[in-house]
C-alpha cells in the first residue's frame, strides 16, 4: 500500500494542520444539527481526508468498513452507465461527473434511494445518512438543479457533503444551501511537518533531511498527496537515505505536455497546429484530464513567451477552459487556444520586426 493511504490520519484529531477547521468540524459533529457541507480548497490540501476524519467524527470506526459496488444506471435511451460506489452502513460515496453529460440521472437514481431509506443501525449516534459527492464542481447544470431539488426534499433522512476544487463553478442555490469549508493548501512548514511525521512511521531512521524535503515541498506546490508520493518514490530509489542533492523526475504526461507547449512557441504554422493535435490526442487516449492539459501547457507557454504576452495568453485559457465545460468536443476548444496563441505570437513578433525594421 502507497504511504499516502497506509499514513493517512483517520481522526480529526491526528490532522497535522488547520487545527481551526478541525475543531469546527468536530462542534459540528456533535451538535445535533449538522448541515449540508461543502468542502473546497485545491488538489492535495486534505480534502478527502478531512470528509474521512468528519465522517468517524459522527457515526465512530464502523464508518470505515467498506464496500465498493458497481452500479448500473440506465439513460432514456437505454444506454448503460456504470458507476462505482463505495459505501458504508452509514455512508455512500460517488463521482457522477464520470458518465459526463448523463450525471443527472446518477445524482437523481441514487440520492432518491437513499433520502427514502431509513438508518438500518439503531445505536448510530445520528438517524440520517451521508452522501459524499467528488469533483462535484465537474457536474452539470442540470445534475446540480437535481441535486438542489434533492437537498430541499430529503433533509431528514440525509446530508450531503460535496467535495470540490472550485466554487465557482456550482450554482448560487447549492452553495446558498451547504456551510462551506475552505481547505488550503499546507504552508511549507506545515508540509514538512507531514513529512517528518511520515518518515517517523516509515520507520526511517533520521527521519527526511531539510535539503531533500525542501526540494520535495517545492516540486509539490502545495499538493501534499504529490509530495508525500515524491517522498516515498525518492526513499525506493535512493535507499537507505536521501541525503545528497536530489533530482525529482516529472511524469511523463507533464514531459509530454511542456513539449507541446515549445511546439507552440517554436513555430506558428497550421502544420504545426496539426501536429498539437495529434500531441493533444496522444495526451487524451491517456486519460489526462483536458483541463490539466491546458493548464500545464499554458504555463509552459507563459515561461517561454514576453512579458507583454502572458496576460493575454492566460485570458484566452480561461475563456476556452470555460467554453471546454460547456461543450462536448474537448480537443475543438483546445485547438482553438493553441490557434490563438500562435496568433497572438506571431503578431507580436510582426511588429517587433516592423519596430526593428523602422528604426
Amino acid at each position: 500500500m502507497l504511504w499516502v493511504d497506509l499514513y493517512r490520519p483517520r481522526a480529526l484529531d491526528d490532522l497535522d494542520y488547520h487545527a481551526g477547521l478541525s475543531d469546527r468540524l468536530k462542534s459540528l459533529a456533535a451538535s445535533g444539527d449538522f448541515p449540508h457541507m461543502l468542502f473546497y480548497g485545491p488538489s492535495g490540501a486534505g480534502k478527502k481526508t478531512r470528509i474521512a476524519a468528519t465522517l468517524r467524527q459522527l457515526f465512530g470506526p464502523g464508518v470505515e468498513k467498506l464496500k465498493i459496488d458497481q452500479r448500473v444506471f440506465l439513460t432514456p435511451s437505454r444506454r448503460k452507465l456504470d458507476v462505482n460506489i463505495v459505501q458504508s452502513n452509514y455512508h455512500i460515496e460517488l463521482t457522477p461527473s464520470e458518465v459526463g453529460n448523463y450525471d443527472r440521472i446518477v445524482i437523481q437514481e441514487v440520492l432518491k434511494e437513499i433520502a427514502q431509506t431509513q438508518q438500518v443501525d439503531l445505536s448510530a449516534r445520528h438517524r440520517f445518512k451521508v452522501v459524499v459527492i467528488n469533483e462535484a464542481d465537474s457536474l452539470s447544470r442540470d445534475a446540480q438543479a437535481a441535486l438542489r431539488r434533492t437537498m430541499e426534499k430529503y433533509m431528514s433522512n440525509m446530508r450531503i457533503i460535496l467535495c470540490a476544487n472550485s466554487t465557482s463553478r456550482l450554482i448560487a442555490p447549492i452553495k446558498s444551501r451547504c456551510l462551506l469549508m475552505r481547505v488550503a493548501a499546507p504552508n511549507h512548514d506545515e508540509m514538512h511537518k507531514v513529512l517528518l511525521r511520515v518518515a517517523d512511521k516509515a520507520g526511517i531512521r533520521g527521519g527526511i533531511p531539510d535539503e531533500a524535503a525542501d526540494e520535495i515541498i517545492k516540486d509539490a506546490n502545495g499538493n501534499l498527496r504529490k509530495a508525500i508520493l515524491v517522498f516515498e518514490r525518492s526513499k525506493c530509489r535512493r535507499a537507505p537515505d536521501l541525503t545528497g542533492p536530489l533530482t525529482i523526475a516529472k511524469p511523463d504526461w507533464e514531459t509530454y505536455c511542456h513539449k507541446v507547449a515549445d511546439m507552440i512557441v517554436q513555430e506558428q504554422s497550421p502544420q504545426r497546429v496539426m501536429d498539437v493535435r495529434a500531441k493533444f490526442y496522444e495526451l487524451l487516449s491517456h486519460c489526462i484530464p483536458p483541463t490539466v492539459i491546458l493548464k500545464t501547457v499554458a504555463d509552459r507557454v507563459v515561461e517561454r513567451v514576453d512579458e507583454a504576452l502572458k496576460a493575454d495568453i492566460m485570458h484566452w485559457a480561461a475563456i476556452y477552459e470555460n467554453r471546454m465545460r460547456l461543450g462536448n468536443k474537448k480537443i475543438y476548444h483546445l485547438e482553438a487556444w493553441v490557434v490563438k496563441v500562435m496568433s497572438l505570437y506571431k503578431h507580436f513578433l510582426f511588429d517587433i520586426d516592423m519596430t526593428g525594421f523602422d528604426d
